[in-house]
């Protein structure tokens, strides 16, 4: 890492698997906001600008220090994701070997597990833009206001307790519909010590599952999202329309799809195979 000019700007090399784009369109964060040719990223009381200037390198708003203990493990960046294509074999499985290919560049990001549960609760039911939406009109509703360095106001992502205070007419307003009475009741739980994210984090993925769909509105393919995108069980395989479809045309209902091959990565693989299947259509009328 080297700095450049005088604003406390640094630019990286990665030299692994790094695509910003395709993170930002992969499902699994709904507060990375395009500026420019770059991203602002929202991370618990921190916001990142962050933009490709190079081949492998990339200028970040930060310290090297602030990159080193909260960004690098963010994008999880202590691990090789080419080492994590490398298990795909295209005689073994030709469809994940070019959904791989496809995919190469996203990483299962180290979010907040809180935002995850609340997130993916107000997800059911909703496209891509719609949740970013909801998610956003809550952040704005009970969330903290903060500043960046260089001016830019944002809002963080609220508490279980700042969540909890919201009036029923305030949490109507982020048009959660029939999600509102879930958040508020995760809220609740919260506050009430029966959420404990690091013993969800320390259990295998399986009990988990099961712990996570104990919680009001959490069902299972929730509960996958939670476990994967904010617990960072890298073996969750959340099963949404994409993944159905996938399953289904190719694999036989999921009966051909070789778990076992892929363990622990088996939530990398579900991304590669949601990234390619829904594309699919565009690729086909791009021929």
């Amino acid at each position: 890492m080297k700095k450049v000019g005088m604003r406390g700007v640094f630019v990286i090399r990665i030299e692994d698997d790094f695509d910003l784009e395709k993170i930002a369109d992969s499902g699994q964060c709904f507060r990375w906001q395009r500026d420019g040719d770059g991203f602002r990223i929202p991370f618990r009381d921190s916001l990142l600008f962050i933009r490709k200037v190079g081949q492998q390198d990339y200028e970040v708003d930060c310290t090297e220090e602030e990159f080193d203990s909260i960004w690098r493990p963010y994008f999880d960046l202590v691990r090789s994701y080419r080492a994590i294509r490398g298990k795909i074999k295209k005689k073994d499985d030709p469809v994940l070997f070019e959904a791989a290919k496809l995919g190469q560049g996203i990483r299962i990001l180290k979010q907040d597990p809180w935002e995850m549960l609340i997130t993916f609760i107000i997800s059911q039911r909703k496209n891509i833009p719609a949740i970013r939406q909801a998610v956003e009109a809550v952040c704005r509703a009970a969330g903290r206001k903060k500043t960046a360095k260089d001016g830019t106001e944002w809002y963080m992502f609220p508490s279980a307790e700042e969540i909890a205070s919201l009036s029923d007419e305030a949490l109507a307003s982020c048009r959660l519909g029939y999600r509102d009475k879930y958040v508020r009741a995760a809220a609740e739980a919260a506050l009430r010590g029966e959420i404990d994210f690091r013993k969800l984090s320390a259990l295998s993925h399986e009990d988990c599952l099961v712990e996570l769909q104990k919680l009001y509105g959490v069902g299972i393919k929730v509960a996958q999202c939670v476990s994967l995108f904010g617990l960072h069980h890298l073996d969750a395989f959340p099963r949404d329309v994409w993944i159905l479809r996938v399953l289904d045309e190719v694999y036989d209902g999921g009966k051909n799809y070789r778990f076992d091959a892929y363990a622990p990565y088996n939530g990398v693989m579900q991304q590669y195979l949601f990234e390619y299947y829904r594309n699919k259509d565009a690729r086909e009328v791009s021929v």
